[in-house]
């Protein structure tokens, strides 16, 4: 087994990783401000204004972490691969058009994640959910949320343990086990940008800003009970499927890209003679 140190698209820097981690916390604050916010807090009365809020600044942040994952090393062979898979990925996600959780655009994050790192992962999740609202014509204040939660999604994938020793079965048992929980993990955050504002549709489960917390998380469970539980075990159950049937070959074919591209080998002239 090979123990050669796995060659990665993008290289984090301080700046890079100081956005990241600037855009990560400003966007827990906008998907969990409902449990966030104290009772007496005045934020519940303008509940209405909070998507339009967070996804401006939200579209503010993921564009500065992108141009600082550009500037620690996003070349031309990395941007040309991420315009391939960020395609495939938009194309696949019309495939079931969501019916039941068909979603199989999830693997290919996974496993692209996986081979090309934490950074290059979340690059790609962002601009494959935007550009698959573009092509599937779902551009709205949700989009940012849904660009920060996927990237977040195929980040999680680059930052699993053993990428440079873990090979063959247990490297795709680790990747379907991690696909099944984040593809929960990504339902449920997603319900989190949409449950405080659905008072007037489902008001047993909705969001109510003068409970308490314990309140609150107990009518978002049951929302999540009541409307994606099915939707989110189908998504877990495809992007498993997929990966233990596809990922062999797809982990292949990533890793032979990777090692022609040569992202991080340097650019010398020779002297003229």
């Amino acid at each position: 087994m090979s123990t050669q140190r796995q060659a990665r698209a993008v290289r984090l820097g301080p700046r890079s990783l100081a956005a990241l981690a600037l855009v990560s916390a400003v966007g827990v604050a906008a998907f969990g401000w409902p449990f966030l916010a104290p009772p007496t807090s005045r934020i519940g009365a303008h509940a209405q204004d909070a998507p339009w809020l967070f996804a401006g600044l939200l579209v503010l942040l993921v564009a500065v972490v992108a141009a600082a994952i550009s500037e620690s090393g996003l070349g031309p062979k990395a941007v040309a691969l991420l315009g391939v898979l960020a395609a495939t990925g938009a194309a696949l996600r019309p495939i079931g058009a969501g019916t039941a959780g068909i979603e199989p655009m999830f693997f290919l994050m996974v496993l692209s994640g996986r081979v090309l790192g934490p950074g290059f992962g979340f690059v790609l999740g962002s601009v494959t959910m935007f550009a698959s609202a573009l092509l599937t014509g779902g551009v709205g204040p949700w989009l940012p949320f849904q660009m920060l939660a996927m990237g977040w999604f195929a980040m999680g994938a680059g930052l699993l343990p053993g990428p440079d020793r873990l090979r063959g079965r247990a490297e795709l048992a680790l990747l379907a086990a991690y696909g099944f929980l984040a593809a929960f993990a990504y339902g449920t955050v997603m319900n989190l940008a949409g449950w405080p504002f659905m008072s007037a549709l489902a008001s047993n489960v909705a969001f109510d800003p003068h409970a308490a917390v314990a309140v609150n998380l107990a009518r978002f469970l049951a929302y999540c009970l009541a409307t994606s539980l099915g939707w989110d075990l189908g998504r877990a159950v495809v992007t498993v499927v997929l990966t233990l049937a596809l990922g062999p070959a797809v982990l292949r074919a990533l890793r032979r890209a990777t090692r022609r591209a040569a992202f991080e080998t340097q650019v010398t002239f020779d002297a003229p003679r």
